[in-house]
């Protein structure tokens, strides 16, 4: 460039120097030359500086590119972060959870084991009262079998022997054990007494009640008020004579009156009303036995 304008300052002082043609055919070949050599560097800067250009805008759009990555991967860190924030919160949690599922297990395994240990307690227990229950059936048959086996004689109408609710039964009628309205117990009733009394001697681990039954008719007289009253002496006298004659110990006894108050029959028939007066002799296991029976078992 410094060269073209040099030339272009020049001209005018050669022109006016009378410089032969040659030696401006030179320097117009010179100048064309220089024309050329610089249009041809003006070309070639201008495609450079296009190509910078290109090569800027490139770059430039690279660089916004790796931006916008580079900003997804940070809010992805992010929400990578949130989300392992949030487990640790989870897993932090979890572990408490945990802690309180393992004193809850172990509460819970002290309970089970409790009530596996009660279950076995209440096993034993029922295996025992199993064996007492069968033992005791096998005292009542034993005895059952004797009384019959004593009363044998004895009309069937008039004494009854039979297991009800897991006690023995001896049911004596009235016309058997006493005059109509009387409490004195007569000759013919003393015989039966005395074989009952053989054979509950012979098992002295067992208590006796005797109860006094009447009918639903009203007495009222000097010495009897009315049927409890009646029922009452009657169940006494019984008791009594077993003591007195026949050694039964009386802590094993006890007398009691029901009078009309548990009929075996309908008291509006003269056949009813006879099945309703009787004595019953109750033969049970003693209180003590009867409440270790159904007693939890022991050490428990």
């Amino acid at each position: 460039m410094k060269k073209l304008l040099l030339v272009f300052a020049m001209m005018p002082f050669l022109f006016t120097s009378c410089v032969g043609k040659k030696k401006l055919a030179d320097l117009e070949s010179q100048l064309t030359q220089l024309q050329a050599s610089s249009s041809s560097a003006l070309s070639k800067a201008k495609a450079d500086l296009s190509d910078c250009q290109s090569l800027t805008a490139s770059l430039q759009g690279e660089i916004k590119k790796r931006d916008l990555d580079l900003e997804a991967k940070n809010n992805q860190l992010k929400s990578v972060q949130e989300q392992l924030d949030y487990m640790k919160k989870t897993n932090t949690n979890l572990l408490d959870r945990l802690s309180d599922l393992s004193v809850i297990n172990k509460s819970g395994a002290e309970s089970i084991r409790k009530s596996l240990e009660a279950l076995n307690d209440q096993g034993k227990y029922i295996k025992d009262l199993n064996s007492s229950i069968q033992r005791k059936d096998s005292i009542n048959l034993s005895l059952v079998m004797n009384l019959k086996r004593s009363l044998a004689d004895i009309n069937d109408e008039d004494v009854t022997v039979e297991v009800k609710k897991g006690v023995v039964y001896i049911s004596i009628s009235d016309k058997l054990m006493f005059a109509s309205g009387s409490a004195t117990v007569n000759a013919k009733a003393e015989a039966v007494l005395a074989k009952v009394a053989k054979v509950v001697n012979d098992h002295k681990d067992l208590d006796i009640l005797v109860e006094g039954h009447t009918d639903a008719v009203p007495i009222s007289t000097d010495c009897i008020k009315d049927n409890w009253d009646l029922s009452a002496k009657r169940a006494t006298s019984v008791v009594r004579l077993l003591q007195t004659k026949f050694s039964v110990d009386p802590e094993r006894m006890t007398a009691g009156g029901r009078g009309e108050f548990e009929p075996q029959s309908e008291n509006s028939s003269r056949t009813g009303r006879k099945l309703n007066r009787r004595t019953e002799i109750i033969v049970t296991p003693k209180l003590d036995q009867f409440f270790n029976l159904l007693s939890a078992p022991s050490g428990k």
